[in-house]
């Protein structure tokens, strides 16, 4: 694998230990004010460091099962690739997890892709249920 910047591979360390002990309670320390999430479900992303918190913060109650399988990193050094696997209810799912962080070890883009489609369209569902009122906040505005 290709060398983490310092500050990165730090970070991503406090990510693996936030994720396999199920509490994301340090995550805003980890978030860039100005971060934004890039959702499966959503055209548009959603911006802001609160929008980041909360969703990572709901899906790891969504997700049972959850496990990082392979880790990927640019040349800069300043880009992951999780890969995993989860289930959501009875459907299975793999997917990635692509981290962009700045220099400070500060998460800026957290974008995910998942499949196959049933198992993105029951997470989309069960997100949907408990983040329908607080997301549409956080998005940010379209193309004119």
């Amino acid at each position: 694998m290709k060398t983490l910047h310092p500050q990165v591979a730090a970070s991503l360390g406090h990510w693996h230990n936030m994720i396999a002990s199920r509490d994301l309670t340090e995550l805003p320390g980890l978030v860039h004010p100005a971060a934004v999430f890039r959702s499966p479900m959503a055209h548009q992303p959603y911006a802001s460091s609160q929008a980041v918190v909360l969703i990572l913060s709901t899906v790891i109650n969504v997700f049972e099962d959850f496990t990082y399988h392979r880790e990927f990193a640019s040349d800069d050094g300043l880009n992951v690739v999780l890969e995993f696997s989860a289930r959501v209810g009875d459907k299975q799912l793999k997917g990635i997890d692509m981290i962009r962080f700045d220099e400070t070890g500060k998460i800026v883009e957290f974008e995910v892709m998942v499949r196959p489609m049933s198992g993105l369209q029951a997470l989309g569902q069960e997100m949907g249920t408990r983040l329908a009122q607080y997301l549409p906040a956080y998005k940010t505005p379209g193309p004119a």
